[in-house]
């Protein structure tokens, strides 16, 4: 999923059916997801009725390096006009069955996903594919109506950090991390993540980690409630003008791991990558 931030964008795309990534922002704003076999449009709040969402996708049928000159050859000729970017070319820009709205102000950046993803979603958070992790997590979410932001971006002085699930409460802010094997296991890592550990404590965040063996083993029995019970210790969601508290799911202890492979399943066409 790209960002259109300007009409223009739009514009170039329904007249020349292109899209650019600056060269030297790739790595930093795809990683691993390239070279995407699709591209899916969000359009920010300067697009009115049609903003805070993804209305378009295309498929990308080429993709070339050039110059800022290349592109806009009617701007002036200057050191920003040598930049460098990748050219996505797509075969038309279609629009897709039903809107991909962002249900809550967040600064968008680009989302890897799949086709399947794309055309099932129903909002923003729907969309991202990183982990079966948090896909049987966010399934949890969804269906205890917890709306909890997912990748969300936090800077704290001049550092970055995504969030896997951020969830406002009424008395402070809860970041829920999937990723508690790698937290454990690497003692490198152990003073970055206390730095970011304080830098979340310092802007008021309360953290809960979670193993791979608890979402897999554990996610209904513990995990799940886990949260809620920490979310309504902090004074339930904080849906404004109300706070909401949730209550405990019932447990049958039947069903756990066909959920977490129901979650984590991929249909064949999956492996379509969408940016």
């Amino acid at each position: 999923m790209a960002v259109l931030p300007k009409r223009l964008d739009l514009d170039i795309l329904r007249t020349h059916l292109w899209y650019r990534i600056p060269v030297d922002q790739k790595e930093r704003l795809i990683r691993d997801r390239w070279p995407p076999e699709y591209l899916a449009f969000y359009q920010t709040q300067v697009f009115g009725s049609e903003g805070w969402a993804i209305n378009y996708y295309g498929r990308v049928v080429d993709i070339s390096e050039v110059t800022r000159r290349e592109l806009f050859p009617d701007e002036p000729l200057d050191d920003r006009s040598r930049q460098r970017y990748f050219r996505l070319r797509i075969d038309e820009l279609r629009r897709l069955p039903k809107p991909i709205r962002s249900l809550r102000f967040r600064r968008v950046a680009f989302i890897t996903t799949t086709l399947n993803k794309l055309m099932s979603a129903s909002e923003i958070n729907d969309l991202f594919d990183d982990s079966p992790l948090e896909d049987a997590m966010w399934t949890q979410f969804r269906e205890h109506n917890i709306p909890a932001e997912r990748q969300y971006r936090l800077e704290v002085a001049d550092r970055t950090y995504f969030l896997d699930f951020a969830i406002d409460c009424s008395k402070g802010l809860l970041d829920i991390e999937t990723d508690g094997d790698t937290y454990h296991a690497n003692p490198k890592r152990a003073a970055s993540d206390n730095l970011r550990h304080n830098d979340l404590q310092s802007e008021g965040w309360s953290v809960l980690r979670f193993s791979t063996s608890q979402i897999r083993e554990q996610l209904v029995e513990y995990c799940v409630p886990k949260v809620i019970e920490t979310i309504n210790s902090k004074g339930g969601l904080h849906d404004a003008p109300l706070s909401r508290l949730i209550p405990q799911p019932e447990l049958d202890g039947s069903y756990q791991m066909g959920l977490f492979h129901a979650a984590s399943n991929n249909d064949p066409s999956d492996s379509e990558r969408v940016l």
